[in-house]
C-alpha cells in the first residue's frame, strides 16, 4: 500500500472525527433530541468510514487529496463559525 494513501486516510480520519462531533453538536443544539443526535452521528460516522475506506483502496490521488482538503477546510470553517 502506498504511503500517500495512509497519510491521506489518516488526515481525513482526523477531520472526519471532528466533523462527526460538530454535526452531532449542531443537531443537538437545534433539536434538543438525543435520538436525532444519535441518528445524525451514525449517518456522519458511516459516511466518514465509507469515504475513508475508498481513500485507502481505490480512489485516484487527485480525488483523494481533494477530499482531504475539502474536509479540512470544512472543519476549519465550522470551528471558526461556532
Amino acid at each position: 500500500m502506498e504511503t500517500w494513501r495512509i497519510i491521506a486516510t489518516a488526515l481525513f480520519g482526523a477531520a472526519g472525527i471532528t466533523l462527526v462531533l460538530l454535526v452531532m453538536a449542531k443537531v443537538r443544539e437545534r433539536t434538543e433530541s438525543a435520538g436525532q443526535t444519535a441518528i445524525a452521528g451514525a449517518v456522519a460516522l458511516s459516511a466518514t468510514l465509507i469515504i475513508g475506506i475508498l481513500l485507502l483502496t481505490v480512489l485516484a490521488p487527485s480525488v483523494s487529496w481533494a477530499i482531504v482538503i475539502i474536509a479540512g477546510v470544512t472543519v476549519t470553517v465550522m470551528v471558526l463559525a461556532a
